[in-house]
């Protein structure tokens, strides 16, 4: 109510052919009393919700018409009484307000109002309205499973300072919204961080769109971006379809490899992110979107615009943050955790159960990566399910990764040379590994124990006794 109202407006002539002409007929059960409690207007809901005819109630006292009132208090106080629980007289329970009419500060009325007749109904509407968020909720759950992040902080592992300093970065990137450009090596985990932004931003309930920029054809990328509309060329499905950037309305989009984006593509992405609109193809009218774009790339965009194979403009609108994510072999102190993630990740999917030997840990973090954490991943699946036994050793080590341990050559030694010395120390690590039980040792090198043997003693590494010198 207005804090200004006239007192002489309130109880007029005018005033009582307003109630009477609006008030009078709306299903809300409402009524007005002056600032001595008395009631003045009250409509025929009211009327009938209290079972009262209008003459016992017109210009009576409000305790004499209903004992359990408070409007004394609120008449007396200023204090409104908003949605307060109220049993009338008649043992109706309702809730309530009950609003002080104020003339600057002088109270000079009150007005009341049923919000609930039934208590029942309030009840029912609170449970209709908690089954309402559970659906919301379970529509936002889906919608994330369909087009949303898989990923999370807790799925980038490692406890090195460069990756510990690269996930506090981009944990402060995530509660900001402008566009971020990712780089690194190939299979450092630039979509895990996207993916990871994403879900710790406050777009985390709107979908997550990847797109691959490599990937898609260079003529069928402005239909994949922005959609196109029914006919607008030969071989168009029926309907149209939405694009990417339609898809990813109020979310994020993923511009994985962005550097490997066609020229003429750069131009109308660039138009999307500084107008916030979107043209399908053969479409007449543009569409606003409002999306976030994170990009990656292992390219150096610099030295891509100075060969005028990107634009600089866009450049500024991706590049407004910028994360640098470390390769593998800046945080070799996390191989062995990564190691461990992933063999944990191969026993859930496939039942598999493996350790690996302290040796193995050993050459596996001495090794470069240059395939990084991609590379390590798919080194341990081939390792898992090549490797006899429960434990992954040396020689279940591929050769490209363990050539690095070969001895150097030696000045005049021969190929052959170089092998049988290689072979030597395979078997002699094999041994002590097995604690030299040399049937064991023949099992993992998947040689006859025969074989073992004349090995063995052309190396001269066996005692007359077939002990192991």
């Amino acid at each position: 109510m207005s804090k200004n109202i006239d007192k002489s407006f309130l109880f007029s002539e005018e005033m009582e052919f307003l109630f009477e002409s609006v008030f009078d007929k709306l299903p809300i059960a409402i009524d007005i009393l002056d600032a001595e409690g008395n009631i003045r207007m009250i409509n025929k809901t009211f009327l009938d919700y209290l079972g009262l005819e209008k003459d016992k109630v017109i210009n009576k006292y409000v305790l004499d018409v209903d004992r359990n009132s408070r409007f004394p208090l609120v008449l007396k106080t200023g204090q409104n009484e908003i949605a307060y629980r109220h049993k009338f007289a008649n043992g109706k329970e309702a809730i309530v307000h009950r609003i002080a009419i104020k003339d600057g500060d002088e109270v000079i009325g009150g007005f009341g109002m049923i919000l609930f007749e039934d208590l029942n109904e309030l009840r029912k509407l609170i449970e209709k309205n908690r089954l309402l968020e559970t659906e919301l909720e379970h529509y936002k759950k889906t919608l994330r499973k369909i087009h949303g992040a898989k990923y999370s902080w807790e799925n980038i592992i490692g406890k090195s300072d460069a990756i510990v300093e690269c996930k506090k970065k981009a944990m402060k990137m995530a509660n900001m919204d402008s566009n971020i450009l990712i780089y690194g090596e190939s299979g450092v985990g630039k979509e895990l961080f996207a993916h990871a932004i994403h879900n710790s931003s406050k777009r985390r309930d709107y979908p997550f769109v990847t797109v691959n920029c490599a990937a898609i054809p260079e003529q069928l990328m402005e239909s994949e971006l922005f959609g196109y509309e029914e006919g607008a060329f030969t071989g168009a499905q029926k309907g149209g379809k939405i694009g990417k950037f339609e898809l990813a309305n109020h979310g994020t989009i993923f511009l994985d490899e962005i550097g490997d984006m066609p020229y003429t593509m750069q131009a109308k992405l660039l138009r999307v992110l500084q107008e916030g609109e979107i043209e399908r193809v053969g479409g007449k009218a543009p569409i606003k979107v409002d999306v976030r774009v994170i990009s990656a790339t292992n390219k150096d965009l610099s030295k891509l615009i100075k060969e005028g194979k990107f634009r600089s403009d866009l450049f500024y609108r991706i590049n407004v943050l910028m994360l640098n994510v470390p390769p593998l072999r800046e945080r070799k102190e996390d191989i062995p955790l990564l190691i461990d993630h992933f063999l944990s990740l191969l026993t859930q999917n496939s039942g598999i159960y493996k350790k690996v030997s302290k040796e193995v840990y050993d050459i596996l973090e001495k090794y470069d990566w240059p395939g990084n954490i991609r590379e390590l991943r798919n080194v341990i699946e081939r390792m898992v399910v090549n490797s006899e036994g429960d434990i992954i050793r040396k020689t279940d080590i591929p050769l490209y990764i363990l050539k690095k341990e070969l001895p150097v050559r030696k000045k005049g030694s021969g190929l052959q040379e170089m092998l049988e010395e290689f072979e030597k120390e395979i078997i002699f690590e094999t041994l002590k590994e097995c604690n030299y039980n040399k049937s064991q040792a023949a099992e993992i090198l998947k040689i006859p124990r025969s074989r073992l043997y004349r090995k063995l003693k052309k190396f001269g590494i066996l005692e007359e006794n077939n002990e192991v010198k």
